[in-house]
């Protein structure tokens, strides 16, 4: 993987593209961002509240995006009756620009946001340089009134504030800020801000998927938004298909993680080792989440009551010899004491599996079993292995599936087989090649982590 990716991810990323990489030139294109369009009346309290969302979203690239910077310039006959202009009508901004500038960031391109002085009226050099993000916040006042406009966003949020409160805040702001003087600002509102509002904004409203009374002041609201976010964000496609399937939340260690273990030939093994080392435990701690628990009270030092839970003591693990091997170390980290057995499978052609050797814990039926391998591709192997675990008593239920990487193809022949257990990963690849490996990938997971063959770089 060239290094530009990687810094791109350290440095919030001016390249909206996947950090892995097959190897080659190809450049693949992340899931779409997070769109969210903020409106309401002037000086509602929008850009506040989009700070607030921006400022909890503390995970997340955030970019926001103000409408007023697509005013129009003025020409000059329209600057000597500036007072007639109304900068409330949705004529006065160049939306043209603004669909294509959205346009570009949805897509993955850094795009130069136009920089307007509210007080000459023009857009002056240089631009403001926005780099694509998870999330792209749209604030303005008529940015829910273009139906081509609100057709780019996932999210519509309107603020409602009473029009008292706007008017005052919109004296203070024109007249500190934008040099105004009180008399203009009230004349200016009463001739088209008012009406502007009515006839455009206010109608809009109907638009939006959520509507926030009192503005900024409603923090009760503006939780419950990031927390929508912060759900869909975390949600791939196939998540949605099968319940079944869990990716960890995608913060900036695991795409750090991601970065460093699926680079190609600039990773040494011992920094291969560490970042996967690192995604393998957080892996771990998130399946074992999906164990059942009871709740315990225990007495702290301090005499207090602490209300804990214990999660259940029936538990193994079975690794895919020998990529799941790796996974281990992090298992009995985490679990003192665990049982883990061994499961070698041998592949035969393009599709079909041979066990060739099984050790597994006599009682493993009556146990919970959390199946280790890192890269599920095919999901022919993984069929295998959870096959030989229901023929050993176990109940499929009971069963976790621990990976860091999964191609669709291999959730899609899992899930469909297994419907009742459960896969965890850390991330949801692209696709697979005509040699049945993963795309972008990570290489040959085992290869790469024990220092072994010839062709640990290529694809797996």
């Amino acid at each position: 993987m060239d290094s530009e990716r990687v810094s791109a991810l350290r440095d919030s990323g001016e390249n909206h593209f996947s950090p892995r990489s097959n190897g080659g030139s190809e450049r693949t294109p992340l899931k779409l961002p997070f769109i969210i369009g903020v409106a309401g009346g002037t000086a509602s309290g929008k850009t506040t509240v989009c700070n607030m969302i921006i400022s909890q979203l503390h995970d997340q690239r955030v970019v926001l995006v103000n409408q007023d910077a697509f005013y129009r310039s003025l020409s000059n006959e329209q600057l000597q009756k500036v007072n007639e202009y109304n900068f409330d009508h949705p004529d006065a901004f160049d939306t043209e620009l603004l669909l294509s500038c959205m346009e570009k960031l949805r897509h993955g391109r850094t795009v130069s946001i136009p920089n307007y002085d509210f007080k000459t009226h023009k857009s002056i050099e240089p631009g403001r340089m926005v780099n694509p993000s998870d999330v792209i916040i749209l604030e303005g006042i008529l940015v829910l009134h273009d139906s081509r406009v609100r057709d780019l966003m996932n999210m519509k949020i309107f603020v409602d504030t009473d029009s008292d409160v706007r008017l005052s805040r919109r004296i203070q702001r024109d007249t500190v800020e934008r040099g105004r003087n009180v008399e203009n600002v009230l004349d200016q509102y009463a001739k088209f801000v008012k009406p502007s509002f009515e006839e455009f904004i206010l109608p809009s409203k109907k638009h939006a998927d959520v509507i926030i009374p009192r503005g900024a002041d409603n923090h009760v609201a503006i939780d419950l938004i990031v927390q929508h976010i912060c759900t869909k964000l975390g949600q791939h496609d196939l998540c949605k298909i099968y319940p079944n399937v869990f990716v960890i939340h995608s913060t900036f260690q695991v795409r750090y993680g991601n970065a460093y273990a699926c680079e190609g030939t600039k990773t040494t093994k011992h920094d291969f080792v560490f970042y996967a080392d690192r995604l393998i435990r957080l892996v771990v701690e998130h399946g074992l989440g999906h164990l059942p628990f009871t709740e315990k009270q225990i007495i702290t030092p301090t005499g207090s009551v602490y209300c804990g839970v214990v999660f259940c003591k029936r538990l193994c693990g079975v690794s895919v010899i020998r990529s799941g091997e790796s996974m281990e170390n992090a298992l009995r980290a985490c679990c003192k004491g665990i049982k883990i057995g061994k499961i070698l499978i041998h592949g035969e052609g393009k599709n079909g599996r041979e066990l060739i050797y099984e050790k597994l814990p006599s009682d493993i039926a009556s146990r919970h079993v959390l199946l280790l391998d890192p890269v599920l591709a095919s999901g022919n192997s993984a069929v295998k292995a959870i096959s030989v675990l229901l023929n050993k008593g176990v109940a499929e239920s009971n069963i976790i599936f621990l990976n860091l990487i999964a191609a669709p193809e291999g959730i899609h022949t899992v899930c469909k087989k297994f419907p009742r257990l459960k896969i965890v990963t850390s991330e949801i690849d692209m696709t697979l090649n005509k040699d049945m490996h993963v795309i972008p990938g990570m290489g040959e997971f085992g290869d790469r982590y024990f220092g072994t063959g010839s062709s640990q770089h290529h694809p797996k």
